[in-house]
């Protein structure tokens, strides 16, 4: 463990109806509650689910949502198994949360459980060399910002040229300076408190701050950032918004951005639904990937 160094030494139906669709699902072999640190701490922890018989394949690297003050690794619906069916190893991450930590140890702990996949990767069937960066709500922003602000990874001796892509789903803090403006203004104008526990108070209280976790402000030319797909809900004025936002960022940089609005979804559902048979989102998913790895 310790640093990495690139050696390369609605879900029960939605589960049951998959199960269904592939009868010939492959075989898949799940190594819970791995440590990424030596630091013996609790949410310092991963599971990796691999086929059977992986062997050098392109690793998907997962960050769970809730807030940065909720959720866990476990929490990854029909995608394990969507992927892996496809030929890929799932890693799916825990990090510390707020409050017992600030901002930006969790993306110190994100860092690390990048860094140790790269590291370990390839003793699960994995290529360390070909790992796409994939989150949901606030690890949309976490992949992100691991994507597009090199320090984090470059501290654990991680290039942006492992990463294959990246792929964060319906977020709303890429320009964290623009989501608190939006809904503070929202609030203020419609006679409504603010939050008590809002973007302000989570990303810290300072602009400077706000600026530095916003993963727009670190997108530029020449980074080796990786190609980016995101996807959000349509017709969510916020997510859209910041969608778009971060889109005009990366086409600006000349990075190949691809953007799907999902339709007739909402913020859960559209990463619920991941891995569908017949779901519009996951076939972007799994076109996306396919494109990035020809390259």
């Amino acid at each position: 463990m310790g640093r990495a160094r690139i050696t390369c030494a609605g879900a029960v139906v939605a589960v049951m109806l998959l199960a269904v669709a592939r009868a010939d699902a492959a075989e898949m072999k799940v190594t819970k509650d791995v440590p990424y640190s030596t630091e013996k701490i609790e949410r310092h922890v991963l599971d990796v689910y691999a086929p059977a018989d992986a062997k050098n394949l392109p690793v998907v690297f997962w960050i769970h949502g809730g807030g940065w003050q909720a959720g866990d690794k476990s929490s990854v619906q029909l995608k394990p198994q969507a992927f892996v069916d496809r030929g890929f190893v799932f890693v799916s991450t825990n990090y510390r949360l707020l409050p017992d930590v600030e901002m930006e140890t969790i993306f110190h702990d994100v860092a690390k459980a990048i860094a140790w996949t790269v590291g370990n990767i390839q003793q699960h069937g994995g290529n360390c060399r070909r790992i796409f960066v994939m989150g949901h709500s606030a690890g949309a922003q976490l992949a992100a910002l691991m994507c597009t602000d090199n320090r984090y990874l470059k501290a654990e001796g991680v290039p942006f040229a492992v990463l294959k892509g990246c792929v964060p789903v319906d977020g709303d803090t890429y320009d964290v300076p623009a989501i608190i403006e939006t809904a503070e203004t929202r609030r203020r104008v419609h006679g409504l408190p603010q939050a008590k526990i809002g973007h302000r108070e989570k990303f810290g209280h300072t602009p400077e701050k706000h600026r530095d976790y916003s993963a727009v402000t670190h997108v530029a030319r020449g980074k080796n950032i990786p190609p980016f797909l995101i996807l959000y809900v349509a017709d969510h004025p916020d997510n859209a918004a910041q969608a778009q936002r971060m889109g005009n960022a990366l086409k600006e940089a000349g990075v190949p951005v691809t953007l799907f609005g999902g339709k007739e979804t909402n913020h859960n559902r559209l990463n619920d639904h991941l891995g569908q048979p017949d779901d519009a989102a996951s076939k972007a998913l799994f076109d996306f990937v396919t494109e990035c790895l020809k390259k």
